[in-house]
């Protein structure tokens, strides 16, 4: 994996892992009571924001160095992966 290779990964993941975050312990401006005049009662209201990115971060670097460690210990290489279609056979 070159440095443009991981930081690539790295961002991938953080993305992924934010969409994964974001709804969990949402509440919606009807749970809260309080509905702003032109929005829909299901609409988040006050998000969270620096917490959801601490803990995307956090979930993202642990999850980013073992897919390092997996591709600089060679535990899986390219060929593990190209043979892998034989195994299903």
């Amino acid at each position: 994996m070159s440095l443009t290779g991981g930081i690539v990964l790295y961002a991938s993941l953080w993305f992924l892992t934010l969409f994964v975050v974001m709804p969990i312990g949402q509440r919606s401006q009807a749970d809260a009571g309080e509905i702003l005049r032109g929005t829909h009662a299901g609409a988040p209201a006050g998000v969270p924001w620096r917490r959801k990115l601490i803990w995307t971060t956090l979930i993202t670097s642990a999850t980013w160095a073992v897919i390092a460690f997996i591709i600089f210990g060679e535990i899986i290489t390219r060929s593990d992966i190209s043979h892998l279609d034989q195994l299903i056979r």
